[in-house]
């Protein structure tokens, strides 16, 4: 039988803030050019401004894609964490693991309603492990493509989405600035577009009650990596957007406003580059936005679509119900339903854990309690 965690009424989320705990990267892990997976940092990227009037449509004929109709769980995350315990020597103390993905759409709940979310979850040694239902994700995904392409004289949403990763194409360098030459600066416009190599960073924080530990895609840094580990990095998080023309193209941004600062608050992601485009897919203009700041100009506009403080809330709010409620072993599913006020859990594989975690996790885990034991 469902249990259920009421979103309706929003207000009870109001007021200040629930405590939030800075994200600190413990580890971090690589994709190369083949989307293989390295326990390194070699995907890093550093920004460099592009060049204002690049057709970002350009190359797509050429896009090296991932593909991604294979369900990665959370495998990478898994064997990063690994990792990270094997060199400390303990386990991690988060009581929720999961993506970045998953806390956003969480987090943003209260505002939108539109898309729902189906989510996979299980308990494993008082923490709780949490990964996209694959099969919803790609289900939704189709939906949203046909729906797309029912609106006349626009561009296909494959093209649209690689805008996306042009812009970052064009933002891009693979070495600090010094160490690249002003030929491959000037032509990153003729680079082919890919999207398989990503660096990924894995923070430990927090809301609330509740210990995070999140995996999420970090796009470029803004200088250099500190040497001590859990220092603030300066990650740059990019992002495009249509040119703000009227009311109605305005309020859309604001939406996307708090998806932007979402994202970029979880991973403690200081800054966003928000490339601005014409509805021909040309870059028209560059906006450099800081994270902490979005929730205080959001509330001196007058935005009243989304409120920084309630996504905090209501996120701890629910998270320490979730922990309450994902008592037991086996597979659980966390289902928000396009437009539904609830968010419900109920189980659905009485034992296991399902694909959420591998035998690989698993084995390691016993490893590492028969060798806490032993000492």
């Amino acid at each position: 039988m469902a249990k259920t965690f009421d979103i309706q009424p929003i207000g009870r989320f109001v007021g200040e803030s629930e405590p939030v705990k800075r994200p600190k990267e413990i580890a971090c892990f690589s994709y190369d050019d083949k989307h293989e997976f390295h326990l390194d940092d070699s995907s890093v990227q550093w920004y460099y401004p592009p060049e204002l009037g690049a057709d970002l449509s350009k190359g797509f004929d050429k896009f090296d894609k991932h593909d991604d109709s294979e369900d990665e769980h959370l495998d990478s995350l898994l064997r990063t964490i690994m990792s990270h315990e094997e060199e400390e020597g303990k386990k991690i103390d988060a009581q929720i693991v999961t993506w970045r993905g998953m806390m956003t759409k969480i987090m943003s709940a209260p505002f939108e309603d539109r898309d729902g979310f189906e989510m996979n979850a299980t308990l494993y040694q008082d923490s709780i492990f949490i990964e996209e239902n694959y099969a919803y994700k790609q289900a939704s995904k189709q939906e949203q493509d046909r729906q797309q392409q029912r609106r006349r004289g626009q561009f296909s949403p494959d093209v649209m989405t690689y805008w996306g990763y042009k812009f970052e194409t064009l933002c891009c360098l693979p070495r600090p600035w010094a160490e690249v030459s002003r030929d491959f600066i000037e032509n990153r416009h003729e680079l082919t577009v890919s999207n398989k190599a990503q660096y990924c960073s894995v923070v430990r924080t927090g809301l609330g009650k509740s210990i995070m530990c999140l995996g999420g895609e970090v796009d470029a840094i803004w200088d250099c990596k500190p040497m001590q580990k859990g220092a603030p990095i300066n990650w740059i998080e990019l992002k495009t957007s249509v040119e703000i023309r009227d009311d109605r193209s305005m309020a859309n941004f604001e939406r996307k406003l708090m998806k932007f600062w979402i994202q970029s608050f979880l991973l403690g992601v200081p800054k966003i580059i928000v490339g601005f485009r014409s509805q021909q897919g040309i870059l028209t203009r560059i906006e450099e936005i800081q994270t902490a700041k979005i929730p205080e100009t959001a509330e001196k506009r007058g935005v009243r679509t989304w409120n920084a403080n309630m996504c905090i809330n209501f996120a701890s709010a629910f998270l320490e119900w979730l922990r309450n409620t994902i008592d037991d072993e086996g597979v659980w599913r966390i289902r928000r339903r396009p437009g539904s006020e609830t968010v419900e859990v109920f189980k659905v594989e009485e034992v296991g854990h399902g694909q959420i975690l591998t035998d690989e996790f698993i084995n390691w885990r016993i490893k590492l309690g028969l060798n806490s034991n032993s000492t």
